[in-house]
C-alpha cells in the first residue's frame, strides 16, 4: 500500500459524501447574521446622531443616503461616478487580497515546512503589522510607486499578519497519527504538507480569507489616499474637502455596503467548500 493510495481515502482530506442540510443551514446562519449585523449597524447609526445631537449638515442618516443615491435630481450622476470609483477600488481589493493571500500561504507553508525560517519570518510579518501604514507609506512609495504595485504591497501588507498566523496554526493542526502513518508508507514531510495539512487547514484558512476580505478594502482605500489618489480612497478625501458632505455619507455607506456583501459571499463559499469536504466546523 503506498502513500499516495493511502491519501486517496476520505480521512485525508478528500470530499467525503455529505447531505444538503448542512450546507443550507451554514448558508442560511451566514444570511441571517449579516441581516442582524445591517440592522444592528442602521440602529446604531440613527442612535447616534441622536445622542450627540449631530447637525443635519453634516449627520446624515440613512433615509438622507437614500434621497442623495436614488431622489435627488442629480443621483444617477452621483450613482454613475461612485460606479466608476467602487470599480477602480475592486480592482485595488483584489490585487491586494490575492497577494497577501499569496504570500501568507507560501510564508506559511515555509514556516512550517523549515522551523528556523519562524524566527526569520514571523518578526518581519509582525513588524509590518504593527507600523502604521501611514508611516511606511512615503518609503514603500519610494520603493514601489504609485501604480498597482504599491496597491498590492499596502493591502499586502495589512492582509499578511493575521493570514499567516492562521494558517500556520491551521498547518501545525494535523493529526499526529495522520503525519506518521504518510511517513511509515514512504511519504516525505513535503507529502504530509501537501496531502495532509492543507486538507486541514481548510477551516483556518477561510478564517483568513474572512479576514482578509475586508482587511484588503482597508488597505486598498489607504493605498489610494495615499498613494494613488483614485478610487473612492481618495474620493472621500476630496470631497469632505470641499464640504460635499452627502457625498462623503454615499461614498462611505457604498463602501461598507459592498464590504459586507462581499463578506457574505466569502462566508458563502467557506460553508459551500467545507461542506463538500465534510467539514462543518470553523476556525
Amino acid at each position: 500500500m503506498s502513500a499516495d493510495l493511502l491519501m486517496s481515502a476520505p480521512t485525508a482530506g478528500v470530499p467525503a459524501p455529505s447531505g444538503r442540510r448542512p450546507l443550507l443551514s451554514a448558508v442560511l446562519r451566514a444570511v441571517g447574521t449579516m441581516a442582524l449585523v445591517l440592522a444592528v449597524v442602521v440602529g446604531l447609526w440613527v442612535l447616534a446622531l441622536k445622542v450627540f445631537d449631530v447637525s443635519t449638515y453634516v449627520g446624515k442618516g440613512p433615509m438622507d443616503v437614500v434621497d442623495i443615491l436614488i431622489l435627488d435630481e442629480d443621483a444617477a450622476a452621483l450613482r454613475s461616478e461612485i460606479a466608476g470609483l467602487l470599480g477602480r477600488t475592486l480592482i485595488d481589493a483584489g490585487i491586494g487580497f490575492l497577494a497577501g493571500m499569496l504570500a501568507a500561504v507560501v510564508l506559511a507553508a515555509v514556516v512550517v515546512r523549515f522551523r528556523a525560517a519562524e524566527s526569520a519570518i514571523m518578526p518581519v510579518a509582525l513588524i509590518l503589522q504593527t507600523v502604521p501604514l501611514i508611516a511606511l507609506a512615503p518609503m514603500l512609495i519610494l520603493l514601489v510607486g504609485r501604480g498597482y504595485s504599491i496597491v498590492a504591497v499596502m493591502s499586502a501588507v495589512v492582509v499578511l499578519f493575521p493570514a499567516l498566523v492562521n494558517i500556520v496554526v491551521g498547518l501545525r493542526s494535523v493529526n499526529p497519527q495522520m503525519r506518521d502513518v504518510v511517513l511509515v508508507y514512504g511519504g516525505s514531510p513535503a507529502s504530509v504538507l501537501r496531502k495532509v495539512a492543507f486538507p486541514s487547514a481548510l477551516p483556518a484558512f477561510f478564517a483568513s480569507v474572512r479576514i482578509a476580505v475586508p482587511a484588503s478594502m482597508t488597505g486598498a482605500l489607504l493605498a489610494e489616499w495615499l498613494a494613488t489618489g483614485k478610487g473612492i480612497g481618495y474620493a472621500v478625501v476630496s470631497a469632505a474637502s470641499r464640504s460635499q458632505i452627502g457625498k462623503v455619507w454615499a461614498l462611505v455607506v457604498v463602501i461598507t455596503l459592498v464590504s459586507l456583501l462581499l463578506y457574505l459571499v466569502a462566508q458563502l463559499v467557506e460553508a459551500a467548500v467545507l461542506s463538500r469536504f465534510g467539514q462543518t466546523g470553523r476556525a
